[in-house]
């Protein structure tokens, strides 16, 4: 079945639905630096933590372009709620790239949630069967509520250098080190979490090398259109909604408190009046839909790659993070100028505005998400060089 025969429109109209119940809880989450339980609940039951789960598990396998669409409604209740459900969803993606029997274990729990983070900062030795795991991951997004973190460690390589790899550990058998303590996405519980003395089966265990290389361990998933497709393209994905949801939200909270605005000590007892307004909502206007163009292409690309089963080529995977970046600057840009447009009565933490910003900020300094860091990459493929990283 293709992406696009998917549900996109019942998921789209769930997510619309819980808007209020999150706005309701944004206050809580970022007092307490987590999700709400009510709002993970209410995510679960509606199935959107499930938007990567494999098909045959009960999920929907959704398109990267509805995965940008639903992503980007949440996005409208909180951008740290929608940055845990795109968490979520890649670490399903990633899960059903394991092999099958270990897919059955990790998905036999209803609305699997599974955390992940990309960098070995984790050492692991051999073990008859497995692997012991040390060591500890920062910015882990939903750890809180998740039962299964993918773990990135630095392990023994056949040839007896050491080479990432990536491993499914259960929360329970990890440590939670409540750390958060952060300006931007505040409420996503983006804990540490710790690994002492842990044993990982060698099932559980995959090489990097493998992964990047879409040289995955399913036989089920082999020919969905879905787990076909690269990670790091795939990665970005589940995270580009969040991005232009924030601009979107902006955009919305600006226009939503603009009747009845004037600009203190002028002339203008109506901000609406004011040529300035004129100039900043249409400025903010188009760089929204042209942070829209660019994350709907890259969500496009995957999609059409993924059925087709075409390989990607070098010089797309290089300006894929070309538009990633362009996408992320393009949307904070939005958001600040609104931002700065919006009074000193916007530094109150009950208008939405302020939030929104600190959470665009968030974003942008990712290390995956960054503008810089992309153009430079990109800039070296059309200068005729190779790329210097292995996350294409």
């Amino acid at each position: 079945m293709s992406p696009e025969a998917l549900p996109s429109e019942e998921l789209r109209k769930r997510a619309e639905g819980l808007v209020p119940l999150i706005r309701s809880h944004t206050a809580w989450s970022e007092e307490h630096r987590r999700p709400h339980d009510e709002v993970v609940e209410a995510l679960a039951a509606s199935g959107l933590t499930d938007l990567r789960r494999p098909r045959h598990y009960g999920g929907y396998e959704t398109s990267a372009r509805t995965l940008v669409d639903v992503i980007s409604v949440l996005t409208q209740g909180d951008g740290s709620t929608a940055w845990n459900t795109g968490v979520w969803a890649i670490g399903d993606w990633m899960a059903g790239n394991f092999p099958d029997h270990v897919q059955d274990e990790v998905f036999a729990t209803p609305h699997t949630r599974i955390c992940v983070v990309l960098s070995p900062t984790a050492a692991a030795t051999a073990a008859p069967g497995g692997l012991v795991v040390n060591g500890r991951w920062q910015f882990m997004s939903g750890a809180h509520h998740s039962h299964w973190q993918v773990v990135i460690a630095m392990a023994p390589a056949p040839d007896g250098s050491q080479w990432p790899v990536a491993a499914l550990v259960p929360m329970s058998e990890l440590e939670i080190v409540d750390d958060w303590h952060t300006t931007g996405l505040v409420g996503t519980g983006s804990v540490t979490t710790v690994a002492d003395d842990v044993f990982v089966p060698q099932d559980r265990v995959l090489p990097m090398v493998a992964i990047l290389q879409s040289q995955y361990a399913s036989e089920r998933n082999a020919t969905s259109a879905v787990f076909n497709t690269p990670m790091i393209p795939t990665g970005a994905a589940g995270f580009i909604g969040v991005a232009i949801g924030l601009a979107q939200a902006a955009r919305d909270e600006f226009l939503l408190r603009l009747p009845g605005r004037k600009i203190t000590y002028t002339g203008y007892e109506q901000q609406s009046d004011a040529p300035v307004t004129h100039f900043q909502v249409a400025e903010a206007s188009l760089l929204v839909d042209e942070a829209e163009f660019h994350a709907y292409r890259m969500a496009d690309l995957l999609d059409d790659k993924g059925v087709s089963g075409e390989p990607w080529k070098l010089d797309e995977r290089m300006r894929n993070r070309g538009w990633l970046g362009r996408v992320v600057q393009q949307s904070k840009a939005a958001v600040d100028l609104l931002a700065a447009a919006s009074g000193g009565s916007s530094l109150y933490r009950s208008v939405p505005i302020q939030r929104i910003q600190r959470d665009i900020q968030a974003f942008s300094l990712h290390a995956l998400m960054h503008p810089n860091t992309n153009f430079e990459l990109y800039g070296r493929g059309l200068s005729g060089l190779e790329p210097n990283t292995m996350y294409l």
